[in-house]
């Protein structure tokens, strides 16, 4: 089994494009499995391609779909690292102001250790999926107190047992014209901006030994849009470090689009060695490919899906700051693209590497061919 990797050990470590075998058609499951370097790598678990390059790979999962017992198995096979998708949100921790549930996040929790895989935090901080108390209980004079209390309370109670932590979530939008960048939620509003700062620094006395993240998301393409937002980042995160905020890691939530081809150009990839310039770690956290734009064709689709992940993925780990590449699901059974973004013809959608029958697709091969061409850590 893969051995645990620690903060001390992640702190410590500081792509070919992919083959044209990766075409999958509709019995191509085989075809799938051999594209891996040209040969059958249908015994070899992307966990155990990931560990040789001294990486993790994991998944998001919630409680629900792990008691399917065919979609657990291959979660079990194929993942060294897991992240609750759900339980440690606010909305299904928090109940009410005085009281926490911590049932859904304790069941992940022992599914992981009772499968040797390491566990993940998502997501201490964000704007959305906050109780239904909330908007009427927080105001500017008790948020700071509310915010503090939350990640005390959490971080302690899986302090020694989680590997990382989603500290800040989402919490950039040049669009909103701020100078900082950030967006105007209700922790800036109610807090004002040193929230950020402030919700690191608990996290980290709960919790010392948690590798500590800023996790973003749609900054990715090479638009003028995501450009603004990564410099906005990487402003925010000089001003952090230059204050010896506990910031270890950026999260890349990386939920790519297929028709969206114009991914991991030369801007993105000089923010990625910016940021390692810095002395911070990289995440993969929430990788997957909507296809809701595409042909119906699965051919067509898988292919494309497939090209996506590879230009991503080969692009990315390239970077020896990348330490974790986790997909948001691993089967198109259960992914939230169904209901995020549906497709107009009422096809299922395909985005990640497991399809509905937990057989691998053209995505499985991509990824599992970018952690074979990824240079060790």
């Amino acid at each position: 089994m893969t051995e645990l990797f620690t903060r001390r050990k992640f702190l410590a470590n500081t792509g070919a494009s992919a083959g044209a075998g990766l075409l999958l058609g509709a019995s191509g499951v085989k075809a799938a499995m051999m594209a891996v370097g040209g040969r059958d790598s249908s015994g070899t678990p992307l966990k155990s391609l990931a560990e040789r390059k001294g990486l993790l790979y994991g998944t998001a999962a919630t409680e629900h779909k792990l008691t399917d017992q065919a979609y657990a198995d291959v979660v079990i096979r194929e993942c060294d690292l897991m992240v609750p998708e759900l339980a440690l949100k606010w909305e299904a921790l928090r109940p009410s102001p005085s009281t926490y549930d911590f049932s859904g996040a304790d069941w992940t929790l022992h599914f992981a250790q009772q499968h040797k895989m390491q566990f993940r935090g998502h997501a201490l901080v964000w704007h959305l999926a906050l109780p239904k108390w909330f908007n009427s209980y927080a105001t500017p004079q008790n948020a700071k107190e509310l915010l503090q209390s939350h990640i005390t309370t959490v971080v302690s109670r899986y302090a020694g047992k989680m590997e990382s932590w989603d500290v800040i979530n989402e919490a950039l939008l040049p669009s909103d014209k701020r100078p900082d960048g950030l967006r105007i939620q209700p922790w800036l509003q109610l807090a004002g901006p040193d929230y950020i700062e402030m919700a690191f620094r608990a996290a980290n006395a709960a919790d010392p030994k948690a590798l500590l993240v800023w996790n973003e998301n749609w900054l990715e393409e090479d638009t003028v849009g995501a450009e603004h937002k990564r410099q906005y980042f990487l402003q925010n995160l000089k001003r952090l470090l230059s204050r010896s905020v506990p910031v270890h890691a950026i999260g890349l939530q990386s939920h790519l689009k297929a028709d969206h081809p114009n991914i991991a150009g030369p801007q993105f990839q000089q923010f990625l060695s910016q940021v390692s310039g810095m002395g911070l770690k990289i995440l993969v956290t929430e990788l997957d490919v909507a296809d809701d734009k595409l042909p119906n064709d699965f051919t067509t689709r898988d292919q494309a899906v497939a090209n996506v992940y590879s230009q991503y993925l080969n692009t990315v780990l390239a970077q020896k700051a990348v330490v974790a590449v986790i997909t948001w699901g691993l089967s198109n059974k259960y992914t939230w693209i169904t209901n995020q973004n549906p497709r107009s013809d009422g096809a299922p959608v395909r985005p990640l590497p497991f399809d509905e029958n937990m057989e691998p697709t053209a995505a499985y091969s991509a990824i599992a061919q970018a952690l074979e061409n990824a240079p060790s850590r």
